[in-house]
C-alpha cells in the first residue's frame, strides 16, 4: 500500500485514513475493511508504529491509529466513530442493521472485540506486560512510557487480560455455534455485520493468518503467535473458521499493508 506523508495528507481533501504504516495492527485493518465493505474510498496515511509521531499529533490530536479525517470535519479516533462516519459516507451493505435487537447486540459484540477492557485491549495488555514481546526496529526513539500510560498498563490489568480475552474468545464461539444451528455463518442475523469484520480482524492477534495471505514484519508476527496454553485452548476452532470465511467472501486477501 502507498502511503500518503502527514504534511501531504493535510493538503487532500475528502477521507483520510491515518494508519501504522506496513503493519497489519488489528484496529486499522478493521477500519480497512469497514470502508472497504461499505465502498467508502480514502487516502491512506502513514503512522510511525511506538514512535513520537510529533507531526501527526499537531495535526490530529493524537499519536495513534487508526484516525478518519474527513475535509475539515473533526478527526474520528476510535473505531465506533470510524464505524459510524462509514455508515454515513457507504453505498456498500449496512454493517449494524435497522432492527434495534440486533443492532444492540451488533454494537455489543463489536465493544467486547475493540473496545476499552475488551478482547484487542486485553491482548494488547498482555503483550504489553511480557518481558519477551519484540518491539520494531527504529532508528527513532520510541513511545513506550506515553503508550505504558495511555493504556492503563497496570499490572493487575495485565494480569487481568487473559481471563478476559478467553472469557470474550468462548462468548464468541458460543454465538458462532447458535448461530450455526440455525443456519447462519455470521455473528448476528444472516448477513454480515460489523462485528464479523471486526472479529476477523482482530482474531489475528492471536492467531495470525499464513504469510501468504499476511506477510506481517517478523517481529510483530512473533508477538501474535505466543499465547499461552489456556489461551490456545479458548481458541474454539469455530473462531478460525469464521474469520477466514469472513476474509476469503467480504475482506478479500492477501492483505494490502
Amino acid at each position: 500500500m502507498k502511503y500518503f506523508s502527514v504534511s501531504e495528507a493535510r493538503s487532500l481533501s475528502g477521507l483520510r485514513l491515518i494508519l501504522t504504516a506496513h503493519m497489519p495492527g488489528p484496529w486499522g485493518e478493521a477500519a480497512k475493511a469497514v470502508l472497504s465493505v461499505r465502498k467508502v474510498p480514502y487516502a491512506p496515511v502513514a503512522q510511525a508504529a511506538m514512535e513520537m509521531n510529533d507531526e501527526l499529533y499537531a495535526w490530529v490530536g493524537v499519536r495513534n491509529a487508526p484516525v478518519a479525517v474527513l475535509d475539515d470535519e473533526p478527526p474520528q479516533t476510535t473505531w465506533l466513530e470510524i464505524l459510524l462516519l462509514a455508515e454515513r459516507l457507504g453505498s456498500g451493505p449496512a454493517l449494524l442493521p435497522s432492527d434495534p435487537v440486533e443492532r444492540a447486540l451488533v454494537l455489543g459484540f463489536s465493544t467486547e472485540i475493540c473496545g476499552v477492557d475488551g478482547f484487542g485491549w486485553s491482548r494488547r495488555l498482555e503483550l504489553m506486560g511480557r518481558s519477551t514481546t519484540k518491539r520494531p526496529p527504529s532508528s527513532r526513539p520510541l513511545d513506550m512510557a506515553r503508550m505504558t500510560a495511555s493504556y492503563g498498563a497496570r499490572p493487575e490489568a495485565i494480569a487481568r487480560g487473559p481471563e478476559r480475552m478467553i472469557s470474550i474468545m468462548k462468548g464468541l464461539a458460543t454465538q458462532l455455534q447458535r448461530q450455526e444451528a440455525v443456519g447462519s455463518e455470521y455473528l448476528v442475523g444472516h448477513q454480515v455485520t460489523a462485528c464479523d469484520l471486526y472479529w476477523a480482524c482482530f482474531a489475528g492477534f492471536v492467531s495470525p493468518l499464513p504469510a501468504a495471505d499476511c506477510p506481517m514484519p517478523d517481529f510483530m508476527r512473533s508477538n501474535y503467535s505466543h499465547v499461552t496454553p489456556e489461551i490456545a485452548a479458548a481458541l474454539d476452532p469455530v473462531l478460525l473458521r469464521h474469520r477466514d470465511l469472513i476474509y476469503r467472501r467480504h475482506i478479500g486477501l492477501p492483505m494490502d499493508f
